[in-house]
């Protein structure tokens, strides 16, 4: 499906709702109460699990982060619910908010149907207000223009680029229709050199999920010329082990690893969440063992999976400025979207550590791919 057709879906789906709406925030509760929190979750269509409860609890236990989780209550009796964050330091007189941090996936707001324009100014208007020093907001792509109009002057939007995927029509269609041939004729071949997978709930993969990714930590160091300590420590800060355990075990069913093997060996393994939505997360890959294509295999499996659970999009997450990442998501059949990242901020924070990672890559001559 084009994305024109996506985008012509979405604002089907924003004309439905009632356009009296005035997004007014008469209540807010904090943190929110887990039981509603749920509810609105489950009442938006384009909800990811990482705006759940369950992934927030993940986080804190895992990254050292608290729950600063919102529950609005509207005029028109709507009831919001902003996933959030906190890191605190100095006894909590400096605080960091966003929904959601940096490797934590996307945040954003959660209304029943999807929420407007107005709800999300409204938002906007609430964290402004409030005594923290940095706060950032990751929305989700498929609502990018709600949030580009809903954004004030004062919030810094930081360009970012994701790839989703429309199952509507189901496996059939998007097998047939929107994987491209290349990548239908490579889960077969993967197929007939016994390339076996297996998926694993409630984290019981992740052992040998996270041995691939420190594999792939090591390839990346080299192509990229870092330092291997650099990456590996850039690694245990991102992801370490106890962040997928942790969201193994607090997300049970929802947290879907899917591991393939050649010959017992490990070649390739996805994270997916699958909730409303499906949302790959995480993956990791044995370079030695590209040619017998465990990865396309892994990807063919993963999308009847969302097919089949009644997932409406399949969320593989941003390519960044890789050209050869963009188009493996794209023979998938996924759309690029272009959104942003939104910074509210009482100083510069952003700005001075976006120069600094300028420096640290020209010391170490870093290549971006």
């Amino acid at each position: 499906m084009k994305q024109g057709m996506i985008s012509r879906d979405l604002e089907a789906l924003m004309s439905q709702r009632d356009n009296r709406a005035s997004g007014k925030i008469v209540n807010t509760i904090s943190p929110a109460p887990r039981d509603t929190w749920e509810e609105v979750l489950q009442s938006d269509p384009l909800a990811l699990e990482t705006q759940s409860p369950a992934w927030a609890d993940a986080m804190c236990a895992a990254g050292g982060f608290e729950d600063a989780s919102r529950l609005y209550e509207t005029a028109d009796g709507r009831r919001l619910v902003l996933p959030l964050l906190r890191r605190s330091f100095a006894g909590g007189a400096v605080a960091f908010e966003a929904s959601n941090p940096p490797n934590c996936g996307v945040g954003g707001l959660l209304a029943p149907g999807g929420a407007y324009v107005e709800e999300i100014a409204a938002v906007f208007d609430d964290l402004a207000q409030r005594r923290v020093l940095f706060q950032s907001v990751w929305p989700n792509p498929l609502l990018a223009s709600a949030w580009a109009a809903a954004a004030p002057a004062c919030a810094t939007a930081i360009p970012g680029r994701a790839h989703l995927l429309d199952l509507e029509g189901g496996w059939e269609e998007v097998w047939s229709k929107r994987f491209r041939g290349t990548k239908r004729t490579a889960a077969r071949r993967a197929e007939r050199l016994g390339v076996t997978v297996e998926c694993g709930t409630s984290g019981r993969l992740v052992p040998e999920f996270y041995q691939l990714l420190e594999q792939e930590v090591a390839r990346w160091a080299r192509l990229q010329h870092e330092p291997y300590w650099l990456a590996v420590r850039r690694l245990k800060h991102r992801d370490p082990r106890e962040k997928f355990e942790a969201v193994g075990r607090l997300l049970g069913e929802r947290c879907r690893v899917w591991l393939a093997r050649v010959e017992g060996r490990p070649a390739a393994a996805i994270v997916v969440l699958q909730g409303v939505n499906a949302y790959d997360f995480r993956g990791a890959m044995d370079e030695e063992l590209m040619q017998y294509r465990a990865n396309d295999l892994l990807y063919r499996l993963a999308i009847e999976d969302a097919c089949k659970a009644g997932c409406r999009y399949y969320y593989l997450g941003d390519a960044g400025r890789s050209v050869s990442l963009a188009q493996f998501k794209e023979r998938f059949g996924a759309q690029a979207y272009p959104y942003s990242v939104y910074h509210l901020e009482r100083l510069p924070l952003s700005r001075t550590e976006r120069e600094i990672k300028k420096v640290i890559k020209w010391v170490i001559r870093f290549k971006d791919f």
